[in-house]
Order: structure tokens, then sequence, then C-alpha cells
């Protein structure tokens, strides 16, 4: 392995000739990984923790699909990237793919260009994050990105989604009744009931892309690039239930819990959009999900 060069990538293939033309390719910049098969895939991930995942769809003894869902059970590899690669052209087997984590597809026969790109984009999100936890862009006390953190990651994605013509959805949350909860409990237990719904949201995330972080408060935000109104709504759908369902303790060992609502608002961004108005749609959604009770999710424009 070049130890000069920053970032790894394993690549999963049971064909060797994609394996050769992909290592062309991404060997002059990157550390490379080689497997032939999804169960050596994942010890290898495992073993070494690469910054990016390039696996095939159809493999012998484990699917593309198998081997993202085993991904996704283990901490150590459960944030790592995965761009799956195939000659597959059905919409339902791309879906199927997102709705498991991948954050991206490169297809069969491959252009060049399109996969440096492509895995120039995702590496360069993995660097931006490494960025993040060295220059104090994480909220101290959740451990997630702070507002900042969250406004660099935005402009980003949002250039990136005007430039591919793609769409990007945003949830805005707010911890139901908060202040009730801090004159309840006390403010300490406030700071471990936030902790716990940062825990919650960003367990309800399975793509290394999304994006979740505190934006003041009781208010937290996440940012899911690639994804429409139908996505975002489903993914706001669980983390209300992963929140309506943790078990918050006090230090007497009292279970208390928390609700969020949370609003929702999708764009495919044009130069006559803004980042403001996107987040300001998804707030009027979320001041709905209030008036209309709260512990829900309401998407802007539904």
């Amino acid at each position: 392995m070049d130890s000069s060069k920053e970032f790894t990538i394993l690549i999963a293939d049971d064909e060797k000739t994609n394996l050769d033309i992909l290592g062309g390719i991404l060997s002059p910049i990157y550390n490379l990984i080689i497997s032939r098969s999804g169960l050596r895939a994942l010890e290898l991930a495992k073993e070494n923790h690469p910054d990016l995942i390039l696996l095939d769809v159809l493999m012998p003894d484990m699917t593309g699909f198998e081997v993202i869902e085993r991904l996704k059970e283990y901490e150590i590899t459960a944030r790592i990237p995965v761009i799956f690669i195939t000659g597959l052209s059905n919409d339902e087997d791309e879906e199927r793919g997102f709705f498991l984590g991948a954050v991206d597809y490169i297809t069969k026969p491959f252009n060049k260009a399109i996969v440096k790109a492509r895995v120039n984009t995702h590496i360069r999100i993995v660097d931006q994050m490494r960025t993040i936890e060295k220059i104090g862009l994480v909220d101290m006390l959740t451990k997630i990105a702070n507002r900042r953190g969250f406004e660099d990651r935005l402009k980003v994605e949002w250039n990136r989604a005007m430039r591919e013509v793609t769409p990007i959805s945003i949830l805005v949350m707010d911890i139901d009744k908060f202040k009730a909860y801090n004159d309840s409990y006390g403010h300490q237990q406030g700071d471990v009931a936030l902790k716990a719904f940062a825990d919650a949201a960003s367990r309800s995330l399975k793509r290394a892309v999304d994006f979740a972080a505190r934006w003041g408060g009781e208010e937290f935000l996440i940012l899911l690039p690639g994804t429409g109104p139908a996505g975002a709504a489903e993914i706001a759908e669980r983390v209300r239930r992963n929140v309506e369902s943790a078990v918050i303790l006090t230090d007497e060992g009292k279970e208390t819990r928390v609700t969020v609502s949370i609003g929702v608002n999708s764009v495919v961004p044009t130069a006559e959009d803004s980042t403001k108005d996107f987040i300001g749609k998804a707030d009027q959604a979320l001041y709905k999900a209030k008036k209309a009770g709260r512990n829900r999710c309401v998407v802007h424009g539904a």
C-alpha cells in the first residue's frame, strides 16, 4: 500500500476485468484494496476501514445488497460510504440500493471520467468530514456538526445538486416541549436528552452522505443529498419513530422520553433558488407539524 496516498478505496467485484479497469482508473490517485467476493469484502472492510467502498451488485457468494446490509450492522463499517457498481438498469434495484444506504451508482461499461468524478466527489465529502472534526465545526455536547459545520456542508451539496440537477432535501427538527422537560428534570438532564436525541437521529441515517447537525438549542437539521420528497418523508418518519422509542434515563434511573416535530422540504435547486428559502420552507412545515399537535412530520407543499 502506498503510504503517500491519503485515501483508501475497497473495490469488490468478482470479475477480474472490472477490477483491472477500475484499478487502472483509480490506482494512480488512491490506495486500493481488492476483493473478488462479498464475504471477503466484509472482512477487509472491518480490518482496514477504507474511506470508500465500490461494491458490485451481482456477486456469486453474496450480493452487493446483502453486503451493504451487513456493513450497516457494524459500528466500525456502518458509516463508510458505498458506491454500487452495476450493469443493472432497473429503477427498482437502484431505489433498493439507495434505501439500503448507498451514496451513488456507477454503471457498466465504465466511463473513466464518470468513475473519477463520482469517486472524487465522495472522497471530498470524507475529507470534509475529517476537516469538520479538526477545526471545531462539531457541537461539543452532542458530537454532531454545529451550525457552521452544517452551513459549510450545505454549500457543497447545494452546488453539487445544481451541477448534477439532482434533488436535495432537508429536515428541520424541534424537540417537543423541551422547556417543560428542562423545567421538570433540570438542565443537566436536558443535556442528556439532547445527546440522546442526536444519537437517535444519527442512527436513523443509513448513508454516509446524509448529514445531521445541531442548529441551536433544541433545534436540529438533517441534510439529505440526492433525496426527493418521498425518500425524505420516509427518513423523517424513521427519525420520529426512533426518537419516540428512545429511553432517556435520569440519574435516579427513571425512564423519560421526548418526541420531535419535523418539517421537510425538497428541491432540485436552480440559480433562482436560495439555501435561505430552502431552510425557510422546511421551517414553515415544522410550524405546521407543531400546530397540528406535535410528534409528526409535515412535508412542505404536500
